[in-house]
């Protein structure tokens, strides 16, 4: 399934084609993989509407792949053919820079993203640097890991980022494929902490009342007490803005999205100071993933196990994921299966 052209939702119904491509040769260090699942993220609307737009047109979107190895380069010595293996968002770094270094390669100046700069999974092959595949766990099915890839493991960065312990309260704004598989984690990790979800649509916050939320109300909605921390994974400003207020002194927001849609920027007017801000209130980006967080996340989802709710569609279906996806008709995670 192929972007061609970059193009509005709203307007363009049908932003990906079914084609033919090449099929890929891996370079001296890479791998093929034939791929089997590839899950949808909110990125590849941002990808198709242009705020993070693909260097190169046209290119194959997908980035939470799961498959086997099929061939191996001349160098790649990893894997075996037959390797069950996924690949994340994070393709490749330069390997050299200081943040490559120090094992922040999701910072680094040439850093390459799966499914924008490079060929993605929502397609039969493609192909990775050996060192930019993770073994995948064998107590997962391929459409409940691919989810584990993107929103699994930048919701553990995230989480990470929050700088949590046991017993304080976290508030998570939307409640899609990232933030369910973040709300499991914290229920195995820190049991004593109260879990939080702000989310528009009523299902979602059933949905968050059925694994363990303790509150789940609107966007605006104002919890029985201060949080000390929130993670908001929403495309929009306004959780920002509401998020801030929630904060206890001292607090941490934490923004897992790569790029924030324009509709309703108008809400930053709303920011005051003496609310959102003061007493030490902290604003912290969630950038990328680096390799440690895919593959930390991967060990710690086999030990609980964090089986992720998915929605398979067929590769064909790719469209009507990604609408479904725009129109926030989630429940979990939204799974493309290739034959």
């Amino acid at each position: 399934m192929v972007l061609n052209q970059l193009c509005d939702l709203k307007k363009e119904r049908q932003p990906l084609a079914l084609q033919d491509m090449p099929e890929p040769r891996p370079a001296d260090n890479e791998i093929l993989i034939k791929v089997s699942a590839c899950s949808v993220c909110h990125t590849e609307l941002d990808e198709i509407e242009g705020r993070t737009p693909p260097p190169l047109l046209p290119v194959i979107l997908g980035h939470q792949v799961v498959g086997r190895v099929v061939d191996n380069g001349k160098q790649a010595k990893q894997y075996r053919v037959g390797d069950r293996v996924g690949v994340a968002w994070i393709h490749s770094a330069c390997g050299q820079c200081d943040f490559c270094r120090t094992g922040l390669e999701n910072l680094c100046g040439e850093f390459r993203a799966t499914g924008r700069d490079a060929h993605g999974g929502y397609a039969q092959y493609m192909t990775v640097p050996e060192g930019f595949a993770y073994d995948m766990p064998s107590v997962f099915s391929d459409a409940q890991a691919a989810p584990l890839l993107c929103a699994g493991a930048i919701g553990y960065r995230s989480l990470r980022l929050t700088g949590l312990q046991n017993g304080q309260k976290l508030g998570l704004t939307g409640f899609g494929a990232s933030a369910h598989l973040v709300l499991k984690m914290v229920k195995h990790r820190f049991p004593d902490c109260g879990i939080y979800v702000f989310a528009r649509s009523a299902e979602e916050r059933e949905f968050s009342r059925e694994l363990g939320a303790v509150w789940a109300g609107d966007t605006i909605d104002e919890p029985p007490q201060k949080l000390h921390c929130i993670i908001d994974t929403t495309p929009a400003w306004k959780p920002v803005v509401e998020g801030l207020k929630m904060l206890s002194p001292g607090g941490r927001l934490v923004i897992n999205a790569i790029r924030k849609e324009e509709f309703d920027k108008d809400d930053l007017l709303k920011l005051d100071y003496p609310q959102h801000l003061w007493m030490e209130k902290e604003i912290k980006s969630v950038a990328n993933v680096a390799r440690r967080d895919v593959a930390e996340f991967l060990e710690l989802a086999a030990r609980i196990p964090l089986i992720p709710e998915v929605q398979k569609f067929a590769i064909e279906d790719a469209n009507m994921a990604l609408l479904e996806l725009k129109e926030r008709k989630i429940r979990g995670a939204k799974v493309l299966m290739i034959d």
